[in-house]
């Protein structure tokens, strides 16, 4: 990490780091003791307790980066953003797709009821991976055989969920790279299936478990669609914390649960239309830069993530003036060697944060070869991971 990256990164992951321990504290004594007696007044509790560390990162988008989010869609998928149940399925493309989505329903008031599901790995991160591991986001180890019951028992948990959620899926199954698109172009052509030029190929078995078991209290499925536009940057972890802006544009398309095919077989090959539709529609937002006769919907930049992060830092400085007062930590060598051992821990674990995000090191989609199509083998073996 470079010096003067550092000389930003190392205060505001100390900011990140102090309050977010502080939230998983929060966080492990409700779920001792007061989950066992009632889960909805847990998860009520919860859902603020967890904004106020998952508000940083909208900060972090909206008022230390600057970039721009711009959200198109029609204005009753917009009104009704945030007051609903939904499944939401989007193509990987950013490192930071997960916190656009963020972004997106702390705009529509249900980011501490924001649920995604993860690789098994991110509940190990430090704070962050903590904080979503107690607000019930679902894990999985990308094993079928491992997964499928895992995700059950988890879809079936938010039944009494008692305020609008949104659970997110990647059915691609992971973040988009060349790499990955030469490997499914590769697989495509040898099995015959749509060539993508802008996706990846969806995995569709989670996406199946889970219509079937959300289908009677979930009502909607919001199919988003993320695009970059050539004239900026991909935004990264990086970028953010270096105060470097983007622009990203998310298109949002609400479909009826009810309306959807009632075969696993049938819901697959609808979530395989809608990439191809996606893919399609990715190659005009290139041409046109835009998301064409798509209305471009009013998000504003509300302060309440500038409220927040302001609180804390008033709270961690005025915290750490009085430790050091009193403990007189950097009047001694043993405080200073101390006091630098903490530092340098914060940097390996933003670095850590950092590298964890980056789309050229997340795990590859596993393209087995074609199989002949005469012999019934040719499906996609995509499917079989998660």
């Amino acid at each position: 990490m470079a010096i003067a990256a550092a000389a930003v990164i190392v205060p505001l992951g100390l900011l990140f780091f102090v309050s977010g321990l502080v939230v998983n504290l929060i966080q492990a004594i409700c779920f001792i003791l007061i989950r066992p007696l009632s889960k909805n007044t847990y998860r009520k509790i919860n859902r603020v307790v967890a904004e106020l560390l998952w508000l940083e990162l909208v900060w972090l988008i909206d008022w230390w980066a600057g970039v721009k989010i711009q959200v198109y869609t029609d204005p009753e998928t917009f009104r009704l953003m945030g007051k609903e149940h939904a499944l939401v399925i989007c193509n990987h493309r950013s490192d930071i797709d997960w916190l656009v989505g963020w972004v997106l329903a702390q705009r529509s008031g249900c980011l501490g009821s924001s649920l995604a599901v993860m690789k098994k790995s991110s509940k190990f991160l430090p704070v962050i991976g903590w904080s979503m591991w107690f607000s019930e986001y679902l894990f999985l180890e990308r094993s079928w055989a491992k997964d499928e019951n895992t995700l059950k028992l988890g879809l079936q948990r938010l039944k009494d969920y008692p305020q609008p959620f949104w659970l997110a899926l990647f059915v691609e199954g992971t973040r988009f790279t060349q790499a990955k698109l030469l490997a499914a172009q590769e697989y495509a052509a040898s099995t015959g299936l749509p060539v993508p030029r802008n996706v990846l190929i969806p995995r569709t078995k989670g996406f199946v478990s889970a219509v079937s078991h959300m289908r009677s209290f979930v009502p909607a499925i919001y199919d988003v669609t993320v695009a970059i536009p050539k004239a900026s940057h991909s935004p990264t972890m990086l970028r953010l914390f270096e105060g470097r802006p983007s622009v990203v544009h998310v298109q949002i398309k609400r479909h009826l649960m009810k309306e959807l095919p009632e075969t696993d077989e049938a819901v697959a090959q609808w979530c395989k239309d809608i990439f191809v539709a996606k893919d399609a529609f990715l190659d005009k937002h290139t041409a046109e830069q835009t998301f064409g006769d798509q209305i471009l919907q009013p998000t504003g930049q509300p302060r309440k993530s500038l409220l927040v992060v302001a609180s804390w830092s008033c709270l961690l400085i005025l915290g750490a003036l009085k430790f050091l007062y009193r403990s007189s930590l950097l009047s001694s060598w043993k405080g200073i060697g101390f006091s630098t051992l903490g530092l340098s821990i914060v940097t390996v674990l933003m670095q850590f944060l950092i590298r964890f995000s980056q789309s050229e090191r997340s795990t590859p989609a596993r393209v087995a070869p074609a199989k002949d199509n005469s012999k019934g083998e040719s499906s996609s073996n995509l499917d079989k991971q998660q």
